[in-house]
């Protein structure tokens, strides 16, 4: 069965493009104008996955994916945005998104993005590379490095006494640091893992994941956690 992509974008032209792609590539897609009406389609017809314009009038697709998070749907979420600052992006990720396509775009971009969030969401076989990746010989149901314990069945994780409320993409790159933990991850490896897909080293994904990811690990008198590597990557180990 094809996948199921909800799209709202207000502007026709991107609308209609992307609605023809979308098609062309194998997608069932539910092509709306607004934020209202993708809310509707969505309690109406649960898609695989939701391709959100951030300004559209009236509800916009922030409001559209904090309004399903907070219902409990952890349907996975590219957002569509013109705004580049760190700042909107963040704003995306509070309110629950998984990825982000800054326009314009490649058409092809947004193809890879999807297919990295499917992956992550599917079965295992198709799934998340930590599921394929988990080692078989551990019977333990959690994992911990550097004070930090997390169980990837319930997807859920602590740092010390204190649970950290984290979005699905958060979860799985503390997920891959922990496994890894005092071990150097370089860029690639990292957006292979986490999206399936390299981006570049123009890309700020990585970034703005790991500051955003840092910012609910990190307290006070406390020693930080992920270290950055100038010019290689990130590493987990509490120094």
């Amino acid at each position: 069965m094809p996948h199921t992509v909800l799209l709202a974008e207000d502007d026709r032209a991107i609308r209609n493009a992307l609605e023809r792609a979308l098609t062309l590539e194998g997608y069932q897609v539910l092509a709306v104008a607004d934020g209202v009406e993708a809310l509707a389609q969505a309690h109406r017809n649960r898609p695989d996955v939701l391709l959100l314009d951030v300004m559209m009038p009236g509800i916009d697709g922030l409001q559209v994916c904090r309004v399903l998070r907070a219902e409990g749907d952890r349907t996975p979420v590219l957002m569509l945005t013109a705004l580049v600052e760190t700042a909107d992006r963040i704003a995306g990720l509070d309110a629950g998104a998984d990825d982000y396509v800054v326009k314009p775009f490649d058409v092809e971009e947004v193809f890879a993005r999807l297919r990295a969030l499917l992956r992550r969401t599917s079965p295992v076989g198709a799934g998340s590379a930590h599921a394929a990746e988990a080692p078989k010989a551990l019977p333990e149901r959690f994992i911990e490095a550097a004070g930090i314990r997390m169980d990837p069945q319930a997807r859920r994780a602590w740092r010390g006494a204190r649970e950290l409320e984290l979005t699905r993409t958060e979860f799985e790159l503390l997920e891959l640091l922990v496994r890894n933990a005092g071990i150097v991850l370089d860029h690639s490896t990292i957006y292979d893992r986490i999206w399936g897909y390299d981006f570049g080293p123009g890309s700020k994904n990585l970034a703005v994941y790991v500051g955003y990811l840092r910012r609910k690990l990190d307290e006070p008198d406390a020693p930080q956690l992920i270290h950055t590597v100038r010019g290689v990557g990130y590493v987990l180990r509490e120094d």
